[in-house]
């Protein structure tokens, strides 16, 4: 399959080709404002499908909308009907197509141009007015105010929020390329005509800051967001895309002593907390049950003896771990245990506890095992 992308340089673009590059037996021919009407000639000749995603937004003069939306719009078709290529006809046009100001009428426009093509070449064609697009590449500043708050927030710098009860509409970049590939096998969502994207979200414009500023903030107090939650796991995914590549490394308090250190990772509501613990060889750490809280430990550099001892029974249960095969003990609620170095260099712990830890309700009580 040969694919042909025009605005192979922007977000909606470069994302798509990657994926694209992946299909076995694609050809993906790219298209941007820097390339040739040679090209597009060449290209339109033999393709079998055309993602026509380029398109003006902020253009200088106001006339250019009309020039880079409709006009560039009819050049593909000329290109194609010259070529007398019928190839699937798959447009990126915008939810403003319905909103009277230049840029929804030239977009409109472009719209009425392919609707006319295919009717006259039988050409099939999908036409997406696509709700605001968020994700990675995206670029700030410019149209998207998704990309511009990752973008200042993960560099400190001020954002401005004109009315937080706006409500946007999103689709993410993933969820849009995961639809467009479907038009390859004729699977497309259509609704009244046009096509969509299934999953967009709805989200008032000061509920982004919010949990961007949460987001910047988690590497400092290492909780993670809902990740349940769809949109704040696509959204936690696109601010990280947004830290500037000197940044992508942060610090962790390290509690220290004479036995070696303990650390903690992560953090989360509604999952408990992941930390590192450290052991010099002969130290043993623990020796306390919990009520409710339970635990997993797992050895992955050293060799260790964790024991277990139910409270009020006399039976010690030995577990032998090592970091040589990566086993995992579970340490039940109302079980003392304790967990030791046995070898002779330091032993390092993963460790995952149920619940986050809280100083006013610890929920652990020493005993030896």
């Amino acid at each position: 399959m040969k694919i042909l992308v025009t605005g192979a340089e922007g977000f909606l673009g470069r994302n798509l080709i990657q994926r694209l590059e992946r299909i076995d037996g694609a050809a993906v021919y790219k298209y941007d404002i820097g390339s040739s009407p040679e090209e597009l000639s060449e290209y339109t000749k033999d393709c079998d499908a055309v993602f026509h995603l380029a398109g003006i937004n902020r253009p200088e003069r106001t006339e250019e909308f009309m020039e880079g939306n409709f006009a560039f719009t009819g050049k593909v078709i000329d290109a194609l009907e010259a070529a007398g290529n019928t190839a699937k006809f798959i447009v990126s046009s915008s939810i403003q197509a319905e909103l009277d100001n230049p840029y929804g009428a030239s977009k409109k426009a472009g719209e009425e141009a392919v609707s006319v093509h295919a009717a006259k070449t039988g050409a099939k064609s999908v036409i997406y007015r696509f709700p605001n697009i968020f994700g990675k590449w995206c670029r700030p500043n410019y149209n998207s105010v998704v990309a511009t708050f990752c973008n200042n927030i993960a560099r400190g710098l001020p954002i401005k929020v004109n009315d937080p009860e706006t409500l946007l509409h999103l689709a993410y970049i993933d969820d849009v390329v995961e639809e467009l590939l479907l038009c390859l096998e004729d699977k497309e969502h259509v609704r009244d005509g046009y096509g969509y994207v299934p999953c967009v979200y709805d989200v008032k414009l000061g509920r982004i800051p919010e949990l961007l500023y949460s987001f910047a903030e988690s590497r400092q107090n290492l909780s993670l967001p809902d990740f349940t939650d769809g949109f704040q796991k696509k959204l936690y995914s696109t601010y990280l895309s947004y830290i500037p590549e000197d940044d992508f490394l942060y610090p962790l308090m390290m509690h220290e002593d004479a036995r070696g250190s303990f650390t903690e990772f992560l953090k989360t509501a509604d999952r408990g907390q992941v930390s590192v613990n450290i052991s010099h060889p002969g130290i043993v750490k623990g020796n306390h049950w919990h009520n409710t809280k339970n635990e997993k430990f797992l050895v992955v550099k050293g060799k260790g003896l964790i024991k277990l001892r139910r409270v009020g029974s006399d039976k010690v249960v030995e577990y032998h771990v090592s970091g040589d095969k990566l086993e995992v003990v579970d340490i039940p609620c109302g079980y003392t245990h304790s967990i030791a170095n046995v070898g002779e260099d330091d032993m390092a712990t993963v460790m995952w506890v149920n619940e986050v830890f809280d100083p006013a309700n610890g929920d652990t009580y020493y005993e030896e095992v």
